[in-house]
C-alpha cells in the first residue's frame, strides 16, 4: 500500500515562505517520479512542479517558476517544495503525487498515487 503524506502547510502572509514535505511509504521511493499539484476552490487541480526519480529532471509551472524549488531526498523517502515570495493566488490545497514514469509529468492523469492534500493560505 503506497502512502503519501504532505506536511508543512499553513496560513502565511504575502511575501512569506513555506516548505512543503511529502513523505512516502510502501514504495521504493527512487522508482517513482514525483510531483506537486494544487487545487483552489472552484478550480481544477493544476500542476505546480515535478521531479524525476533521480532529481536530474525538473519541471515548474510558469506561475511558480523562479519562486519555488522542488527537491527530493531518496534516502529519506521525502520530496520537498520550497515556496518563496508567496502570493494570495498561491492559496490552495497542495497535493503530492507519484508516478512510475521515469520523466517528470505535468498531467495529473499520469500519477498513480496521491496524498490527502494540505492547505496553504496566503493572506494579503
Amino acid at each position: 500500500q503506497v502512502q503519501l503524506v504532505e506536511s508543512g502547510g499553513g496560513l502565511v502572509q504575502a511575501g512569506d515562505s513555506l516548505r512543503l514535505s511529502c513523505a512516502a511509504s510502501g514504495q521504493l521511493f527512487d522508482d517513482w517520479s514525483m510531483g506537486w499539484f494544487r487545487q483552489a476552490p472552484g478550480k481544477e487541480r493544476e500542476f505546480v512542479a515535478a521531479i524525476s526519480r533521480t532529481g536530474n529532471n525538473i519541471l515548474y509551472a510558469d506561475s511558480v517558476k523562479g519562486r519555488s524549488t522542488i527537491s527530493r531526498d531518496n534516502a529519506k523517502n521525502t520530496m520537498y517544495l520550497q515556496m518563496n515570495s508567496l502570493e494570495p493566488d498561491d492559496t490552495a490545497v497542495y497535493y503530492c503525487g507519484s508516478t512510475r514514469v521515469y520523466s517528470p509529468k505535468i498531467s495529473a492523469q499520469d500519477y498513480s498515487y496521491w496524498g490527502q492534500g494540505i492547505q496553504v493560505t496566503v493572506s494579503s
